[in-house]
């Protein structure tokens, strides 16, 4: 038998796994949910990450290829803020409403995953 820690959506599980013929056999016991660490924060976000009041989040991870706007700068909904690639292929990043750019808290070449803040707006 061997004992694994599994984490699922940050809940860690102690696992028992019995090593056999390879046969389908009836779980014998549940697992026990444990307490997970918790996460270090992103160092890619930065002392800035999330000054304005609109988010503006990665959709999907990947990695920035340009930024096209600078803080301070006035944009209208669905102005190019920046060029994501992903998968190989770029993907606009737009804004989301009207407003004045409040922060850019990624830089030219750096990874993002999905969910992060990339900008905020006012």
């Amino acid at each position: 038998m061997k004992n694994y820690t599994i984490t699922v959506n940050g809940t860690a599980y102690d696992v028992t796994v019995e090593e056999g013929t390879g046969s389908a056999a009836p779980a014998k016991q549940a697992a026990a949910p444990k307490k997970a660490a918790p996460a270090a924060p992103k160092a890619a976000q930065g002392a800035s990450a999330g000054q304005g009041a609109t988010k503006v989040n990665a959709p999907m991870p990947g990695k920035i290829l340009s930024v096209k706007v600078s803080a301070g700068q006035a944009v209208k909904k669905g102005d190019v803020l920046m060029i994501l690639e992903a998968m190989k292929m770029e993907n606009e990043v737009v804004a989301p409403s009207d407003g004045t750019i409040a922060s850019i808290d990624v830089t030219e070449g750096s990874s993002v995953e999905a969910g992060a803040v990339l900008a905020s707006l006012n």
